[in-house]
This record gives structure tokens, sequence and C-alpha cells, in this order.
């Protein structure tokens, strides 16, 4: 099939309610996801299977995706898709965006409960977060269970620093962190440019702007590499160095995994549209992955905020 052709099914609508056929992709997920899990559990329990279990839930998580995406992508080439298809996969793009909200919201929730509540009553003393002053109502807590922790945040020493061993200090905001919302940003301009130039059908800008934004958000998680190796070698700062290590590599590792994600979506899409998969027309695909980009975006500029600056 040429691109020409390619191009002229896409642009075509189709008025009939289309039906996939019955496919096993769904079970197969269903079964990597499982052996993942208890993979992961059995690691976490010193099993001796676990690798083994995560290995194989994985390679059958990527198997699925692969060829159920592929699937999709060729029942979309072979002009299949109808209207009613098309709003599906925009509502169902919506959800997983509105549940990975929720996924983040999760975790920042634990950080600002720990530093809302639990430090200032462990530490019986009026904490803050910018301008926002936390009054302490564990006066008891803190006088039987740590009377000598104070509260201060980033936690450099820990209420039990026998248990755990405090970092010897923390990431720089205005380095690498700092340097990384720059590009981020930029990406998400690059994006923009990208997709505002298949809109106007100008084949150069859109695959340039794509391109950009992929090798923008390596770069970023080069330097998000090099900061985890600094914390670990220099800094003290691991995920056992007490709540501050666990929450820092917890919501910085979630994002960095979402970025690696956005960044073999849009490797995907560059792909397609270097096969003239997408119309000014008919791009749902690309527009799907640009707002998972924009998504992750501002998830950083909050992580940027509340874990690396207040």
């Amino acid at each position: 099939m040429t691109n020409q052709s390619i191009a002229k099914k896409v642009d075509q609508p189709v008025k009939y309610y289309f039906i996939a056929d019955p496919s096993y992709w769904p079970l197969m997920g269903s079964l990597g996801a499982f052996f993942t899990v208890l993979g992961l559990v059995q690691v976490l329990h010193g099993g001796l299977v676990g690798p083994y279990l995560m290995v194989l839930g994985l390679g059958l998580l990527v198997l699925t995706m692969a060829g159920w995406f592929g699937r999709v992508i060729q029942e979309s080439l072979e002009g299949l898709h109808s209207e009613q298809m098309h709003r599906t996969y925009v509502y169902g793009m919506l959800w997983f965006i509105f549940s990975e909200i929720f996924l983040f919201g999760v975790f920042f929730g634990a950080l600002f409960y720990v530093r809302v509540f639990v430090l200032t009553e462990l530490g019986n003393a009026v904490g803050e977060i910018g301008d926002m002053l936390l009054l302490s109502k564990g006066a008891a807590t803190h006088q039987y269970l740590w009377p000598n922790f104070q509260y201060i945040w980033p936690l450099l020493k820990n209420p039990n620093p026998q248990l755990f061993i405090a970092p010897k200090q923390v990431v720089n905001t205005w380095e690498i962190p700092a340097l990384n919302t720059l590009i981020l940003l930029s990406s998400a301009v690059t994006v923009t440019w990208s997709h505002w130039g298949l809109k106007k059908n100008n084949r150069n800008i859109m695959l340039i702007g794509l391109a950009l934004t992929i090798f923008l958000g390596c770069i970023f998680e080069g330097f998000q590499v090099h900061e985890y190796m600094a914390a670990y070698t220099e800094y003290g700062l691991t995920l056992a160095s007490g709540i501050y290590g666990s929450t820092f590599f917890t919501l910085t590792g979630l994002h960095a995994m979402h970025v690696s994600v956005g960044i073999i979506m849009l490797s995907v899409i560059f792909v397609r549209c270097w096969k003239h998969h997408f119309t000014p027309a008919h791009h749902f695909a690309y527009q799907a992955v640009s707002w998972y980009w924009h998504f992750v975006d501002v998830v950083w500029l909050v992580l940027f905020v509340f874990v690396y600056w207040l």
C-alpha cells in the first residue's frame, strides 16, 4: 500500500459501528499483569522465583502492547474505525489520564500527610511549607517517643538515626532539577510545534518537532540518572534514608518511569508519521500521545515545587 493510499483510507469517514474481531490479547495482558505483581511480591519477600515471574510478566505485557496496538493500527490503516470508535478512543485516553492524576495524587497526598501531620506531631513544633505555618498537636507523642527530634524539612535528622541514617545533604533545587524543568517545558513547546506542523500538513516541522521532543526527553532521563547516582554515592540520599528519601525516590522515580513510557510512545508516533499514517483531519493517536506528554510536564512542575523547592 502506498503512502497516498494510506492517507486516503485514513481520511475516509466510516459511518457504521465497527466491532473488532475476538482477540486473546486481553487475556494475555491480564496474565502479564498478574505475573508481574506476583513476581514483585516475591522479590519484596525474598522469594527465589520472584525475578523470573517478573520477567515473564513484563515480557507478556510488552508482547500484548506490541500485538494489540499493532492490530489497532492496522485496523485504522484499513479504514475500519468508525466515528463511534474514534469517540471510544478519545474517552479512553481521557479516563486514562484521569486515573493517572489520582495515581500521582496518592503519592503527593502521602508527602503532604507526612509533612503536615506526622512530622509536626513527632517534633511538637511549628512546621512550615512556604508561608503556611503548621501547628503541632503531638506534645505527648514528641515527649514519650522522640523528645530530641526537631522537625526541619528536608529531613536531615531522622527521629531514630540508628535505624535510618539520614542523608548528608539534599539535591540542590537550582542545579539539575531546575535544568530538567527547563528541558521538559521546552519539550512541551516542541511537541506543540510538531502538532501544529501536522495540522498544517507541514511534514518537515512535524518530524523535526517530534525528533526534538524525543531528544529532550532522553536528555531529561540522562540528567535524572546522574542525579540518582550523585544522591546515592555523594549525598547519602537513598530509599533507606528515612521518609524524605523514600518519598523523594518514589515520586521522582514514578515520574521518570512515565517519561520513559512517553519517549517510547513518541518514538512509535515518529515512525508512524514517517510512514504517512496521519493526516491533518485524522491523527488522534498523535494527539493522545501529546496529551500524555503535557500531563507528564504538568506533574513535573508540581513535583519540582513540592519535592525540590518547598
